[in-house]
């Protein structure tokens, strides 16, 4: 037993070791070689030449916490991906998505961010408010606000039932004015303007009342966020309101991207070019009808660009991480540190500066 306690004692300060002690490099001269591409906000090169970017100052950071020297090479994204497979680059750091097919040849970090493709459209010049009135009538609208009178007259049944005899004043009368009744209390109640004119009297009126309250904070801020969408997309003026309408327009992308595998797959007809800028102006001078590509990288490159906006809603899910070799002997103690960092303040922090959120 003693030699157990004295044995515990010798590893207590192990825990305090840095990684870098804790997960010894094999070659401690080793200079990892590491692939990155200019994506705003992810990575991209400052006016001295340097890299930095959300994904830079993460793998940045990564590297000090345990010990790694590196250097940072540019590469297209094609063959960031076979030079990590080959063997020619340490890693790979931008803003990769992981997808199944890249996953047979390299392996990957756990996610540092999940996000999903936006679709980028040209703005129309003003407000369009024939965009806006067609999009109160849309399919997706249009549900919100069936279901929203159906929770209205589902209320407005519950309350009717408890209220119907012992409030007869308020809710009696035939069936049908007793639910026009209810339906017009919980209506009233919902909007919060509290006319006062039919109140609950029984108990089980009274809880019915008390938990729609606090339900109706919960559907007013949904249909708001539902309104306020369609106000915004409406106000583009483009006839793309999502993906499923890709189909139908002319969408650009980066050649080898997960965007353009998406595009072929949901049969849109695709416009592929050599960087995303190049896309991008493709659309701002009407080449095509729109651009479908990486949310984040989107939304920070047309935050200055005139005429170009990207809509509220995403597409396909996108996780981003950092490719290393199949069967890395690195991969375990990268992960320890990056989910340490990204669970952290100043994870939060960078996020805000680069991403806004």
């Amino acid at each position: 037993m003693t030699q157990l306690r004295h044995t515990l004692l010798l590893l207590l300060p192990l825990l305090a070791l840095p990684p870098a002690l804790l997960y010894p490099q094999s070659d401690d001269a080793e200079v990892w070689t590491v692939a990155t591409r200019e994506v705003p906000p992810f990575a991209w090169k400052d006016d001295t030449g340097s890299w930095r970017g959300l994904t830079i100052e993460l793998w940045d950071r990564v590297a000090e916490e345990l010990g790694l020297e590196h250097r940072y090479v540019e590469a297209g994204l094609v063959e960031m991906i076979e030079g990590v497979r080959d063997g020619r680059f340490a890693a790979a750091a931008a803003a990769l998505t992981i997808t199944a097919e890249r996953e047979v040849v390299v392996d990957f970090t756990h996610p540092f961010l999940t996000s999903g493709l936006g679709i980028a459209v040209r703005e129309s010049n003003g407000l369009n408010f024939y965009a806006v009135l067609l999009a109160f009538f849309r399919p997706a609208f249009l549900q919100v606000l069936l279901a929203l009178g159906a929770v209205l007259a589902g209320a407005g049944l519950l309350v009717w039932l408890f209220e119907r005899k012992a409030n007869a004043e308020q809710f009696g009368g035939r069936p049908a004015e007793g639910l026009g009744a209810g339906f017009w209390w919980s209506a009233v109640t919902m909007t919060t303007v509290g006319y006062g004119d039919k109140a609950p009297v029984t108990l089980g009126g009274r809880l019915v009342a008390l938990i729609w309250m606090f339900t109706c904070v919960i559907i007013i801020s949904t249909f708001t966020a539902s309104i306020t969408s369609s106000l915004t997309v409406g106000s583009l003026g483009s006839a793309i309101r999502g993906a499923e309408d890709l189909p139908r327009f002319r969408t650009s992308t980066l050649e080898g991207s997960t965007s353009e595998d998406y595009l072929r797959q949901i049969r849109a007809p695709v416009a592929v070019y050599p960087t995303i800028r190049d896309a991008l102006r493709a659309v701002a001078e009407e080449e095509v009808d729109a651009m479908l590509y990486d949310a984040p990288i989107l939304q920070f490159l047309t935050r200055d660009m005139k005429g170009v906006a990207v809509l509220p809603r995403l597409a396909q899910r996108q996780d981003y991480g950092i490719a290393l070799p199949l069967g890395s002997p690195d991969r375990q103690r990268i992960n320890v540190v990056m989910l340490e960092l990204i669970q952290s303040d100043w994870w939060y922090d960078l996020r805000g500066r680069y991403l806004g959120d």
